[in-house]
């Protein structure tokens, strides 16, 4: 059976978030709470907000055993690109694009 969590909107780029979940794919879910917690990036407080969702979910919506549960997918997907623009030389306007993305973690019992 498989438990999923998705956190919408995290106003961080995808690009930095994927290089966090590619440590966790595959991995025991305890296991990959264990790395989270020592990697020193933003990403990866993002990413074990929703791994801890995800075992909430499956606890108490499905009574599964967390000790049980592997990180079957781990995904940082784009977002909608907030677009701003900042003054630049003779009355020009230089682009700011602040990019966010959603994470999703699916978790497995097999």
């Amino acid at each position: 059976m498989e438990v999923q969590a998705i956190t919408k909107n995290v106003r961080m780029s995808a690009q930095k978030v994927r290089e966090v979940t590619r440590q966790i794919q595959g991995l025991p879910a305890l296991q990959a709470q264990a790395v989270l917690a020592v990697v020193p990036r933003k990403s990866a407080r993002l990413v074990a907000k929703t791994l801890k969702s995800a075992l909430a979910n499956a606890e108490n919506n499905n009574s599964m055993n967390p000790a049980a549960l592997r990180v079957r997918e781990a995904v940082a997907q784009t977002a909608p690109t907030m677009k701003r623009f900042t003054p630049k030389a003779r009355g020009s306007a230089g682009p700011i694009l602040k990019r966010s993305s959603h994470i999703k973690i699916v978790l497995s019992d097999e």
